[in-house]
C-alpha cells in the first residue's frame, strides 16, 4: 500500500511502522519530525521501518521523533512484531530481528481473537560499561557514579542494553514525581558525561521483585513506558542488590516482566496493541516531498 502506515503502542509508548519501499518520499529528519508531531502529523513516539537483513529474518530501524536514530526499543520491537503478524509479512510465531543495538529473537503470543496481543523478546545482555561513558568511568564492578543535574547532587548507574541508560534510584518507600522527571530528564539526557546523550530512568524498588520507574527517552522525552528502559533499570536494581530476578517493572503506562539470568541476559514480556492503519493523504505526501 503506497504511503501506508501501521500504528501501535506498547503500554502507551506509541510508534508508527512504515515500509520505506512503499513511500513516495524519504524519511529525512525533517520529515520524521513532521510525521511524529501530534498536532501537525500523525503523532507518535517514533517511527519503525522495515528493512532487509542478512543476519536475521527482518531488519528494523528505530527513528526518534526528533529525527535521530535509536539502537534498540523493547516496546518498538513488540509493536514491530505485531505489525509483521497483522500485515501478514510473516506467518511465523518465532523470528529474529536485526537492530542497530543487536540481534533479538521474538515469540508472539496469539490471543483468542487471533491477535498477537503480547510478545516475549530476548533483549540481549545488559552491560555496566555503556559506550556513552568516558574511559575514566569504566570499571570492572558496577558502582554508582556521582552526577550533578538541575542543581542536585545525585548518583547514577550506567547500563547498556544495546543503547545507553542512566538510572537514578531512590530508597524503597520514597517516591519520584513527574516534576522530578521533567526537571532532571533533559538535564541528564544531555549531560556532558554522555556525549551521545542517554536515556534516563528515575527508579525506586517497591518489593522483593518489583520496581517503579519514570522514563525520559533520548530524542523523545517523557514516555509512558519503555522496554529497554525497563530492562536497564531492572538489571541495575538486581546488580545493586535492591531486588531479585525476575523483576516486575511498573511505569505510568503499565507493567513489563523482565527476567535476568546470572550473565545478565534479558528476557522481556509485555502487552502490545494495534491502534490503526491508514494512508497518508496526497497533499501531506506532496508536502513531505518538498521538505
Amino acid at each position: 500500500m503506497r504511503n501506508g502506515f501501521f500504528k501501535g503502542h506498547g503500554l502507551g509508548n506509541d510508534y508508527i511502522v512504515m515500509d520505506p519501499t512503499e513511500l513516495d518520499f524519504k524519511l529525512t529528519p525533517k520529515n520524521i519530525v513532521k510525521i511524529c508531531d501530534r498536532n501537525w502529523g500523525i503523532g507518535s513516539d517514533g517511527i519503525l521501518t522495515l528493512e532487509k537483513s542478512k543476519k536475521a529474518d527482518f531488519g528494523l530501524r528505530i527513528l526518534n521523533p526528533d529525527g535521530s536514530e535509536a539502537e534498540k526499543s523493547g516496546n518498538g520491537l513488540r509493536i514491530f512484531a505485531r505489525y509483521l503478524n497483522a500485515t501478514r509479512k510473516t506467518k511465523k510465531k518465532h523470528f529474529t530481528v536485526d537492530t542497530k543495538g543487536g540481534l533479538v529473537s521474538i515469540d508472539l503470543h496469539i490471543d483468542p481473537y487471533g491477535d498477537a496481543s503480547s510478545a516475549t523478546v530476548e533483549m540481549g545482555q545488559a552491560t555496566f560499561q555503556p559506550k556513552a561513558l568516558p574511559c575514566s568511568l569504566k570499571v570492572k564492578e558496577l558502582i554508582e557514579q556521582p552526577i550533578t543535574a538541575a542543581g542536585r547532587k545525585l548518583k547514577f548507574t550506567g547500563v547498556s542494553v544495546g543503547n545507553p541508560h542512566c538510572i537514578v534510584f531512590k530508597p524503597k518507600g520514597q517516591k519520584w514525581t513527574r516534576e522530578d522527571l521533567l526537571e532532571l530528564g533533559p538535564e541528564l539526557e544531555n549531560h556532558k558525561l554522555f556525549p551521545k546523550r542517554t536515556n534516563v530512568q528515575l527508579a525506586v524498588p517497591t518489593g522483593k521483585h518489583e520496581i517503579f520507574i519514570l522514563i525520559w527517552e533520548r530524542g523523545a522525552g517523557e514516555t509512558q513506558a519503555s522496554g529497554s528502559s525497563s530492562c536497564a533499570a531492572a538489571s541495575a536494581a538486581v546488580r545493586l542488590g535492591l531486588v531479585e530476578a525476575p523483576v516486575k517493572v511498573n511505569a505510568p503506562g503499565g507493567t513489563l516482566g523482565i527476567d535476568i539470568d546470572e550473565d545478565y541476559n534479558l528476557t522481556m514480556e509485555g502487552a502490545v496493541a494495534e491502534v490503526g492503519r491508514g494512508v497518508l493523504s496526497p497533499s501531506f505526501v506532496r508536502e513531505l516531498k518538498r521538505r
